[in-house]
């Protein structure tokens, strides 16, 4: 019976070819076979370091079939490498499920860490660090991401999203409406690469910046933001505002929308306008 193989789950660099470690060189040029979340992308690094090596494709749209018979090369003995586009595999990328599947099947799964734009965001971010929350991509649409943001409101860990260029100036613009234009933040563009640019200022400031310079849509982007001040302990007046925002939600969710529920019962009771569409939003969700 053949031995079972391994399962490298191996960073690659975000931009930088520089940033290559030493084991993951080691790891690609052992592996038997390597599923690339891009096949060109990959041959591309693989051609760059002399490495020549089967590639199958691994991506959202195919995880679940390819994985069966990844699983069974594994278990017949084969070591194969998984990489994403670039960065970490599974942050935001494919990958999960083999993993998961790996490991109960008993099979070893095996680190090469290196580089995350997650991590190299924050480290330039000048946002806390000790306490985050990374959020994945937010919602394309306005109002789905602005209902995302909504159920963050309160966060007080820093925030950490990936988002696509062409979509950074609207996102800033609605992470400034619910959030607050005063929150702090930082945009990361190119990490690692030529052109790596950090913006930082207020989230008002940046989405400001976004709607006037064309280069701040341009390449990879991550976004931080810091997180929400801590709550002051609730009084007992604080606590019957609480009661009756709530009551209030709950009777206007019958009959509108989260939007305007969230106005009237903002304007009722006195509390902020994000607060009562925070709620609001929840709300909707645990009636679902």
């Amino acid at each position: 019976m053949a031995a079972q193989g391994r399962l490298d789950v191996v960073a690659t660099p975000i931009g930088n070819l520089g940033d290559l470690a030493p084991r993951v060189r080691e790891s690609l040029a052992a592996a038997d076979l390597i599923a690339a979340e891009d096949t060109r992308r990959t041959g591309q690094l693989l051609a760059t370091l002399g490495i020549a090596k089967p590639i199958v494709s691994l991506h959202a749209h195919n995880e679940r079939e390819r994985g069966d018979d990844l699983l069974a090369r594994l278990a017949g003995g084969a070591v194969i490498a998984l990489v994403s586009d670039a960065g970490t595999p599974l942050l935001s990328d494919p990958g999960f499920d083999l993993v998961r599947r790996a490991a109960a099947a008993g099979i070893e799964v095996r680190a090469i860490p290196g580089p995350t734009a997650i991590a190299a965001a924050l480290s330039v971010a000048g946002i806390a660090t000790d306490r985050f929350c990374f959020e994945g991509f937010l919602p394309a649409k306005s109002a789905e991401r602005r209902a995302r943001l909504a159920l963050l409101a309160h966060e007080t860990r820093t925030l950490v999203y990936f988002e696509s260029p062409h979509r950074i100036a609207a996102s800033l613009a609605d992470c400034a409406a619910v959030l607050g234009a005063q929150r702090r933040a930082a945009v990361a563009r190119e990490l690692t690469k030529v052109f790596e640019t950090t913006y930082r200022g207020t989230l008002g400031e940046l989405a400001a910046r976004a709607a006037a310079e064309p280069d701040f849509e341009r390449g990879e982007i991550t976004l931080v933001i810091a997180g929400a001040d801590e709550p002051e302990p609730a009084t007992a007046d604080e606590a019957v505002r609480r009661d009756a925002l709530l009551r209030l939600l709950r009777a206007a969710l019958a009959q509108l929308p989260a939007s305007k529920a969230a106005a009237l019962a903002a304007a009722a009771t006195g509390c902020t306008r994000e607060e009562a569409y925070a709620l609001a939003v929840r709300l909707g969700k645990s009636d679902d």
